[in-house]
């Protein structure tokens, strides 16, 4: 069947490339590198699950996050299919009641932090007669962030809990950093030193988890929290991991107040992996006084010629950007124009010769000179590119480039 022409086009040598620009970074002088969990949570930020996931695996990723257990299981399939049946796969998440079966029959690795997914999992561990110290967990330590994870003040209870017969193996502790993206580093230095007094109530109670680990592309990028995550993983002989996210996809959190030189650097390096693109419908002429689009919130002043495009907001494309956005026509700007609808755009191409039916719009991405992006969205629609990305909806086929 031939589709309507709404698509986005995924690289998937550009995001090879980002993961191992991003293993770079994690190097370091200070001991082993950091292990590199590549984020495909969230459909791949959107670029599409199917594609991304083995273009990790082939870039050298023994580990995916995926948010759900039902991402994970998805993700499990897909790694399967394409001859990575050992891929490592942390469902971030959480686990809900009814789903432990599928955590112990697709070898998923669920991150918990309630007494209650400790008791799914253990009975579900148990259903399937798994041996005591088998099924694999990773504690998350809530370290100031207030979302998820355990508590300094509760974590003895939760440390009881991987006893000598319970069928679940404490094999890594983890955390998130809420404001990597802070150049001053103040409030990560305070989650770590945090974290440090839980690694040691952890390390006194004699259990050994293999993995610390903590997120973002942020502190990938920043270098500063992968330093002292190194030092800490040292000093009490755990494995350091980080969980990049955003860049993997070629796009760079922006640091507050000012950017590190070392953050540009890497930032000049990743590649976008996404274009969203669409084709003209038809072309028209309007008189000046012509209103356009729901509620005339557009009106010409003077004669102009209109494209009418193949997307809407139900695509993805935000309403927030009606009268402000632009998308590129012929290698230049066309500025969008009225409401946009639930299926339709409207753009000016009143200063672009020879637009015709059938030609290629960029929503997101490169023609010619030109560019948009995801950070000009955001700014357009008063968000963030991570939304942007997310967005685009499921109707919006992935294809890769």
């Amino acid at each position: 069947m031939v589709r309507r022409p709404c698509w986005v086009e995924i690289s998937t040598g550009a995001f090879e490339d980002n993961y191992r620009v991003l293993v770079q970074a994690c190097g370091g002088d200070a001991g082993p590198p950091v292990e590199l969990l590549a984020i495909v949570k969230a459909d791949a930020y959107g670029h599409g699950l199917a594609l991304c996931t083995p273009a990790a695996v082939r870039a050298g990723a023994k580990w995916l996050g995926a948010t759900s257990v039902e991402e994970g299981v998805a993700a499990r399939d897909i790694c399967a299919q394409a001859g990575f049946p050992e891929t490592e796969i942390l469902v971030i998440g959480g686990v809900f009641p009814g789903q432990g079966g599928d955590v112990v029959r697709s070898k998923l690795t669920a991150v918990v932090w309630d007494l209650v997914q400790l008791d799914e999992l253990e009975a579900a561990a148990r259903e399937a007669s798994r041996a005591a110290a088998t099924l694999p967990v990773h504690l998350e330590l809530d370290t100031g962030m207030s979302r998820q994870g355990v508590q300094a003040e509760e974590l003895a209870r939760f440390l009881h809990r991987f006893r000598d017969d319970s069928r679940l193996r404490l094999c890594g502790l983890m955390t998130h950093l809420y404001a990597a993206d802070e150049s001053n580093g103040a409030a990560t230095r305070e989650q770590l030193t945090e974290l440090e007094r839980m690694v040691v109530q952890v390390h006194d109670s004699g259990l050994r988890p293999e993995w610390l680990h903590l997120g973002n592309s942020a502190a990938v990028l920043g270098g500063e929290p992968l330093r002292l995550l190194r030092e800490l993983c040292g000093r009490y002989g755990v494995r350091a991991m980080a969980r990049p996210g955003l860049a993997l996809y070629g796009l760079a959190p922006e640091f507050v107040p000012e950017e590190p030189e070392s953050v540009a650097a890497l930032r000049s390096k990743l590649r976008r992996v996404l274009e969203w693109k669409t084709q003209v419908v038809s072309v028209r002429s309007i008189a000046a006084g012509t209103a356009v689009g729901y509620n005339g919130t557009f009106v010409a002043t003077e004669p102009m010629r209109l494209a009418l495009l193949a997307v809407g907001y139900a695509d993805g494309l935000k309403r927030a950007l009606s009268n402000r956005g632009c998308v590129l026509i012929g290698g230049q700007r066309a500025p969008i124009v009225g409401r946009i609808s639930m299926d339709q755009t409207v753009v000016d191409v009143t200063e672009i010769p020879g637009v015709a039916a059938g030609e290629e719009v960029v929503l997101l991405g490169q023609q010619g000179v030109e560019s948009i992006t995801a950070e000009e969205h955001a700014g357009w629609a008063g968000t963030i590119p991570w939304e942007i990305l997310t967005s685009i909806t499921n109707r919006v086929e992935r294809i890769k480039a």
